[in-house]
C-alpha cells in the first residue's frame, strides 16, 4: 500500500508580529489578519519516496528523496543507496507538482491583492507629494546633516533650541545681578552674544565680563554697537579665545572709542595681525579710560608693533600692555623702545617669548631708561637673550629707580650674564622678585647671586629652576640664607642638587627664619634626601608653610620620615607638603595621611598633602 506524507506551509512575516505571504509583502491590519486565519494552512499529499523539507529562509522548498516508508533495516539502505546511483533526482509526476504550486500560488496572489487594497485605504498618499524621483529618503520630522550627532529627530533639536534659550536667560539673569560675571567656554557664539550683548546695555550692576572660548566671530561683535558706548559701569571685557581676527578687532575698535568706562581689554588668543594692532593703536589715541590692553599669543609682527609704539606717544592713560607670545623681532621690540620713551603712564611691559635676542633688548632698554614714566614690572623671558643682552639689563637694573619685579626666564646668559646682574642688583634697592630660571647658570653664577643676598634685603623671591647649579651650587646658597636675607620664596627645581643638595637645604631650614616657600621639584633627592628633610623639620621650623618634593624618587621610607615629623614638631607651620610624582605606596600614602589627621586632631591645623 503506498503511503502518503502530509505537508503543511505555516508564513512569517517579518512585519509587526503578521504573517508572511510570499511575496515580500505584509500587513498588520485586522483585515488580512482574519484572511489569513482561513488560509494559515494547506495540506495535500505527496507520493512516498519523496519527503518535504522546509528550510528556514521564506519562500524555499525543498524535496529530498528518502526511501518508501514500508522499507526498514539494511534493505531500505541498500534500496536508497541503489537508487541514488541510478537517479540524482526522483521523477515527480506533473500532476502532483501542479497541486503543490497552485494552492500556494492562490494564497500569494490574494495576499498580495488585499495588501494593496489596505494600503490604498489606511495609508493615503498625501496631497502635493512629490515623484518618487525626487521624494526625500529622510524620516519625517528629522534633519539631515553630515555633521556626527546633528541627524536628530526634529522634537529633539527643539529640545536643545530651548535648553539654550534658557541657558541664555539664566546668563542674562546673571548679568543683572552680580557685579562679576564669568561665562567663559559655552560657546553660544554669535547668536548667544547678540542675545546677551542687550542686557548689557540696561547694565546697572555687572562690572567685570568673561566672553572668553565662546566661537564669537567679526559679525557677532557688532551687537556691541550702540551698548558699549553708553555703559560707563562696565571695567572689564574679556574676549580671548574667539575666532574675531583683524575685522572683528577692527569693529571693537571703532565701537570703544566712545567708551568712557571699560578699563581693561583682553584680546588673548584671537587671531589678530598688524592690521588688527594697528586699529587697537587708533584706539589708544583716542581712549582715555583704558588702563590694562593684553594681546598676548596673536600674531603681532614689525608693523604692528610699530603701530602701538606711534600710540604710546599720544596715550597718556595706558598702564600695561601684555604682548607675550608674539613676533615682534628685534625690529618690532626696538620701535616700541621708541614709543615707550615718550610715554609718561606706562607702568607694566610683558614682552614674553618676543624673539627679540641681544640688539632688541639693547634698543629697549634704552627706551626704557629715557621713559618718563615708572616701569614697575619687565617681563623679558624667553627672547634668546644671552651674556650681551645680559650686560644692557643690568645696566638698566642700576639705574631704575622703579621696577619691583624682573623676569628673564629661560634665556641663555649663562655665568658670565648672571655675574652681571649679580653686580647691578647690589646697587638696586628696588626689585623684590627676580626671575633667572631656565639660564644656564651652573655653581659660579649662582655663588655671585647668594652674595648679593649678604647685603639686599629687598629681594623676597628668588627664582632659579632649570639651572644645572648641583649640590656645590646649592651649598654656595644655603651657606648665606642660614643667616642672611629676607627671602620668602626659593624655587630650586631641576637643580640637580642630589641628596647632598638636600642636607644643605635641611641645614639652612633650621636657623633661616623667613623662608616660606620652598620648590625643590625633580632633584633626584630619593629617600635620603627626604629623610635628612624630614630630621630638618623635626626638629624646628616655624616659618617654612609649602614644601614641593615632587619627581624626587621617593618612596615609603622617605614618606614614613615626613609622617614623623609632622606629628612630632607642634610648631610646625606647613599647610602644603606636595609628593606628587614619586613611588610611594598605599603605606607610605596612609602613613602621610594619619599625620594629617593627627595634626589636626592635637592641634586643629589642615595641612594638604598632594600625592
Amino acid at each position: 500500500m503506498e503511503s502518503s506524507t502530509l505537508v503543511s506551509f505555516t508564513f512569517y512575516s517579518a512585519f509587526h508580529g503578521g504573517t508572511f505571504d510570499g511575496t515580500g509583502a505584509a500587513s498588520n491590519s485586522h483585515t488580512i489578519n482574519r484572511s489569513r486565519r482561513r488560509l494559515r494552512s494547506l495540506s495535500f499529499p505527496l507520493p512516498s519516496p519523496v519527503q518535504p523539507f522546509v528550510g528556514r529562509r521564506r519562500g524555499f522548498l525543498a524535496f529530498i528523496p528518502v526511501a518508501a516508508s514500508g522499507a526498514r533495516g539494511g534493505s531500505g539502505r541498500r534500496a536508497y543507496r541503489h537508487s541514488q546511483a541510478q537517479q540524482s533526482l526522483p521523477r515527480i509526476p506533473v500532476k502532483d507538482i501542479a497541486s503543490i504550486v497552485a494552492p500556494a500560488g492562490a494564497f500569494i496572489a490574494i495576499t498580495f491583492v488585499l495588501w494593496k487594497l489596505v494600503e490604498k485605504v489606511l495609508i493615503p498618499k498625501p496631497k502635493g507629494q512629490l515623484s518618487m524621483e525626487n521624494k526625500s529618503t529622510t524620516p519625517p520630522g528629522m534633519k539631515w546633516s553630515f555633521s556626527p550627532g546633528t541627524n536628530l529627530p526634529m522634537g529633539n533639536i527643539f529640545k536643545i533650541e530651548w535648553d539654550s534659550k534658557q541657558k541664555l536667560n539664566e546668563f542674562v539673569k546673571e548679568l543683572r545681578t552680580f557685579r562679576s560675571v564669568d561665562l567663559s567656554g559655552h560657546n553660544f557664539g554669535d547668536d548667544g552674544l547678540i542675545f546677551l550683548a542687550e542686557s548689557l546695555a540696561f547694565n546697572q550692576s555687572v562690572e567685570d565680563v568673561d566672553f572668553s572660548g565662546n566661537g564669537i566671530t567679526a559679525a557677532g561683535l557688532k551687537a556691541f554697537d550702540g551698548i558699549l558706548q553708553t555703559n560707563i559701569l562696565l571695567k572689564t571685557l574679556n574676549l580671548s579665545g574667539n575666532p574675531i581676527g583683524d575685522e572683528g578687532t577692527k569693529y571693537l575698535s571703532d565701537i570703544l572709542m566712545g567708551n568712557s568706562g571699560i578699563q581693561k581689554i583682553q584680546l588673548n588668543s584671537t587671531g589678530i595681525g598688524d592690521e588688527g594692532a594697528k586699529a587697537i593703536a587708533e584706539l589708544l589715541k583716542k581712549n582715555s579710560t583704558l588702563r590694562v590692553l593684553e594681546l598676548n599669543n596673536n600674531m603681532i609682527e614689525f608693523s604692528g608693533f610699530a603701530g602701538l609704539a606711534g600710540a604710546l606717544l599720544e596715550n597718556n592713560s595706558i598702564r600695561s600692555i601684555h604682548l607675550n607670545g608674539n613676533y615682534g623681532g628685534p625690529l618690532g621690540v626696538a620701535s616700541l623702545g621708541k614709543g615707550i620713551e615718550g610715554n609718561k603712564s606706562l607702568r607694566e611691559l610683558h614682552l614674553h617669548g618676543n624673539n627679540m635676542g641681544n640688539e632688541g633688548i639693547r634698543a629697549l632698554v634704552s627706551g626704557l631708561s629715557a621713559h618718563k614714566g615708572k616701569i614697575t614690572l619687565l617681563d623679558l623671558g624667553n627672547n634668546d637673550i644671552g651674556p650681551k643682552g645680559a650686560f644692557h639689563v643690568a645696566n638698566y637694573i642700576k639705574k631704575t629707580k622703579s621696577l619691583l619685579w624682573l623676569n628673564l626666564y629661560m634665556n641663555d646668559i649663562g655665568d658670565e650674564g648672571a655675574e652681571l646682574i649679580a653686580d647691578a642688583l647690589k646697587q638696586n634697592r628696588t626689585i623684590s622678585t627676580i626671575d633667572l630660571g631656565g639660564n644656564n647658570i651652573h655653581m659660579r653664577g649662582v655663588s655671585e647671586i647668594a652674595q648679593v643676598l649678604k647685603d639686599n634685603s629687598i629681594i623676597t623671591t628668588l627664582e632659579l629652576g632649570y639651572n644645572p647649579i648641583g649640590p656645590e651650587g646649592v651649598k654656595a646658597l644655603c651657606e648665606v640664607i642660614k643667616f642672611h636675607g629676607k627671602l620668602e620664596t626659593l624655587k630650586l627645581g631641576w637643580c640637580q642638587i642630589g641628596p647632598k643638595g638636600a642636607e644643605y637645604v635641611a641645614d639652612a631650614l633650621k636657623y633661616n627664619t623667613t623662608l616660606s616657600t620652598l620648590d625643590l621639584r625633580a632633584n633626584g633627592l630619593g629617600d635620603d634626601g627626604a629623610v635628612c628633610l624630614a630630621r630638618s623639620l623635626k626638629i624646628v621650623n616655624e616659618a617654612l608653610t609649602s614644601l614641593d618634593l615632587g619627581f624626587n624618587e621617593i618612596r615609603d621610607t622617605g614618606a614614613f620620615a615626613l609622617a614623623q615629623a609632622l606629628k612630632a614638631n607642634e610648631d610646625l607651620a606647613v599647610t602644603s607638603l606636595n609628593l606628587a610624582s614619586n613611588f610611594l605606596t598605599k603605606y607610605g600614602q596612609v602613613a602621610l595621611t594619619e599625620a594629617r589627621d593627627h595634626v589636626y586632631e592635637m592641634s586643629e591645623k589642615e595641612i594638604s598633602i598632594y600625592f
